[in-house]
């Protein structure tokens, strides 16, 4: 089967075109794709798994595009706003199809973090905190500062931007979804509420033999370094929003221009996930 995608000025694909295109695509997803670091299922969301960067970079490496991001800064007064096209061409140059992405600091996500300690909570003006009403438990927050948050606001509408193209351009949406990801998590219908979790500490994670470093540090993180994660950002009061969001900037801060931001845990290397939780670890 031809991996690289025909192009056609005028003339239409044929219907054994368009299913010779998906078949590919659901080839490569049950021969390469890993569950949980190319695509996920969201709880509550459907049966359509969601495509995350990782996974929109395979079907471009197998169908051998390039993306070309355009980026619109529509920022304005203390919000933080990137609107970005990104265009897919052919190995020769032609262009292929586009995709867009936006993301702004006035999401749930970025626009609130929870409260460190009772001292910063009581010195926080009135208008600048609130409590949330989770589904077991009443949470301190209050507003981020959008600037330290602007680069990875950028990277987050550059890889919505990404997937969209890849989505829209290979007629992939017929396999995947996009948006639910970045739904808030009380949007879903998760069924009944469970059992909360124990607020216990997690165990120590364990390091490379000799202090060395990490083996394999670029493949997807492990079960148990997600778990780790979660465990301790959730004993500390975090909800998932507010993982995802603490994590991104001290992964940006630390790794630059390597890091994409993730929109969920399990897209962290283990690499990644190690500095996480040794930053974590060393927090107090």
């Amino acid at each position: 089967m031809n991996t690289e995608l025909a192009v056609y000025e005028e003339k239409p694909l044929t219907a054994h075109d368009i299913r010779e295109q998906i078949n590919l695509i659901q080839e490569v997803m049950r021969t390469v794709m890993q569950e949980g670091q190319h695509y996920g299922k969201i709880p509550g969301a459907g049966d359509k798994p969601t495509l995350f960067k990782p996974g929109a970079e395979k079907i471009m490496a197998i169908f051998r595009l390039s993306a070309d991001p355009e980026v619109v800064d529509l920022s304005h007064d203390d919000i933080i706003r990137y609107r970005v096209k990104c265009r897919l061409t052919t190995r020769s140059g032609i262009f292929f199809g586009a995709g867009l992405g936006e993301c702004s600091s006035e999401e749930e996500k970025y626009k609130w973090r929870t409260v460190t300690s009772d001292e910063e909570w009581e010195a926080a003006p009135e208008t600048q905190r609130r409590i949330k009403y989770a589904r077991d438990r009443q949470l301190r927050q209050m507003r981020t500062n959008p600037y330290e948050l602007a680069n990875t606001i950028l990277k987050m509408a550059k890889k919505r931007a990404l997937v969209d193209a890849v989505l829209t351009s290979t007629a992939a949406s017929d396999i995947f979804t996009q948006d639910i990801e970045d739904m808030p998590e009380e949007l879903f219908d998760r069924g009944r509420t469970g059992a909360a979790v124990p607020q216990k500490t997690p165990p120590r994670q364990p390091q490379a033999k000799g202090g060395g470093t990490i083996k394999e540090p670029n493949a997807p993180a492990t079960e148990a370094q997600v778990k780790a994660i979660f465990a301790i950002m959730r004993s500390r009061g975090y909800e998932e929003d507010g993982m995802i969001v603490e994590a991104n900037k001290f992964l940006d801060l630390s790794f630059g221009l390597e890091f994409m931001a993730v929109e969920s845990l399990k897209e962290l290397t283990k690499g990644q996930a190690s500095a996480l939780i040794d930053h974590l670890q060393k927090q107090k």
